[in-house]
């Protein structure tokens, strides 16, 4: 590989810390405690939630449930707004100590659940949620707190045969398989006594409303952390078909392989059940935001911004090969722009090393962008990118270059085998090992948990 002047390493360096600042900023101001100021708001005792009113003071009990990666974020900014007469369950895979934020929330149990698969943890919520619920009447008021992650933290399997050794290997398969997340929580719903509407069937006659944190596309909420509250929308059928194109029967355990078999899956409540009739939903924060404060930022940066999204739930090669092209296409038309996309990719793991969907998408990017001057950077809004304590990677037309120089300075000397850096990168993503790599190189973006989860988002820069 071509040695790259010293002008052209500071500008990489300069652009690198550019797409940084962008995704810093998107977090920043796509925040969970500015979306509650917007959209909820209690005086006298009277809440405010987007459109609908709720008198507190008229309800025999009030019932908070908050699950997922940001449940400790959104019941301390419903606290906020409310102040600290509620009582309810927090549910979350993430230490609150570990977001800088000051301890439990007063009035709440807490539960630490896994992700990306359950644990005994998360079946001890699932049942503490439902016995909660089961003591509401028609006089109470259930608010739910949904936030992406939800799925594993809370479970309960649906059939008493599902061990939880059972259910932690149907999930493995499920997030191995190259699915996307929809289609893997219509089966998880399918097997659960907490998903596909179940929830709002426990509540049943409360009063409830959910308040959403979006990690899922726009065109399906109900597949936010499997859609406990929501009528389903996905069916036995559904399951079938999925199980049958991913090859999954013969990877799950076989008490959940029978129930395929027999076609034992019990359907889960549509919209026509009564739990339903007295429930509202509403998504007050999703992946559009952060991609809309990002836009913003990179304008502030001097970029012409684009927004793509068609690639959400691709395969990551396919995607980066998509989204570099019309990356190209906008910078022969104008000379410094960005590219934004949402969502996320997919990733078939076999074997796999450390790292996530975020830089295996990021070091695809690196060998199709080598030399040019382009900037690639894919993150996690959660700060959590698959098994990696990174939220993501960020690559450009000189991460071949340096990682050759890294791999000869290990070795002793600079490296003269321009195919060094290549073959490193190759051999990365085969072993889904692209931590390691962009670790290395002080790529890798290091946030922490941010209690939030409002899915990925790839930024590509070109000047």
């Amino acid at each position: 590989m071509a040695e790259i002047s010293p002008q052209r390493v500071q500008q990489f360096r300069q652009m690198r810390e550019t797409a940084r600042e962008i995704f810093a900023s998107a977090l920043k101001n796509a925040s969970i405690e500015s979306a509650f100021s917007r959209h909820l708001h209690c005086e006298r005792g009277v809440l405010r939630i987007c459109e609908d009113l709720y008198d507190l003071d008229s309800y025999n009990r009030v019932l908070v449930v908050s699950i997922g990666k940001a449940a400790h974020t959104m019941a301390a900014a419903l606290e906020a707004q409310v102040g600290s007469r509620l009582e309810g369950i927090v549910a979350t895979s993430v230490d609150p100590a570990r977001l800088g934020q000051t301890g439990q929330v007063r009035g709440f149990r807490y539960f630490h659940g896994g992700h990306p698969t359950p644990t005994a943890e998360s079946i001890q919520a699932a049942e503490a949620i439902l016995k909660s619920l089961g003591s509401l009447d028609a006089n109470s008021l259930v608010i739910f707190l949904l936030s992406g992650g939800g799925s594993s933290i809370v479970e309960k399997p649906i059939d008493a045969e599902i061990s939880l050794p059972d259910l932690i290997a149907t999930y493995r398969a499920l997030v191995h398989s190259g699915a996307p997340i929809a289609a893997i929580n219509a089966i998880r719903k399918h097997l659960s006594a907490v998903k596909g509407g179940r929830l709002a069937h426990a509540a049943f006659p409360a009063q409830q409303v959910s308040v959403l944190v979006s990690d899922v596309p726009d065109a399906t909420p109900d597949a936010l952390a499997s859609g406990p509250t929501m009528p389903d929308s996905t069916s036995i059928h559904d399951c079938e078909r999925i199980a049958a194109d991913y090859n999954l029967i013969a990877q799950f355990s076989a008490s959940v392989a029978d129930l395929f078999r027999q076609r034992a899956l019990e359907e889960t409540p549509k919209s026509d059940d009564p739990a339903f009739v007295r429930a509202r939903w509403w998504t007050v924060l999703s992946n559009k935001l952060a991609i809309d404060e990002a836009a913003i930022a990179a304008t502030r940066a001097g970029f012409a911004v684009e927004v793509d999204n068609s690639c959400d739930d691709w395969d990551y090669e396919k995607a980066s090969d998509y989204l570099l092209m019309r990356l190209r296409d906008l910078r022969s038309k104008v000379s410094r722009v960005c590219l934004l996309s949402g969502g996320e990719v997919t990733v078939k793991v076999r074997n796999g090393g450390i790292g996530g969907r975020n830089q295996q998408f990021a070091l695809a990017c690196a060998e199709k962008i080598a030399g040019e001057d382009i900037t690639v950077l894919s993150a996690g809004t959660d700060g959590i990118d698959g098994n990696s304590p990174a939220a993501g990677a960020v690559a450009d037309g000189s991460t071949l270059f340096r990682a050759e120089l890294e791999a000869g300075l290990q070795a002793g000397s600079p490296s003269k085998d321009p195919a060094a850096g290549v073959d490193a990168a190759r051999q990365s993503l085969a072993s889904f090992n692209a931590f390691s790599y962009f670790d290395a190189l002080g790529d890798a973006i290091l946030t922490g948990p941010t209690g939030n989860n409002l899915r990925d988002l790839r930024i590509l820069l070109a000047y």
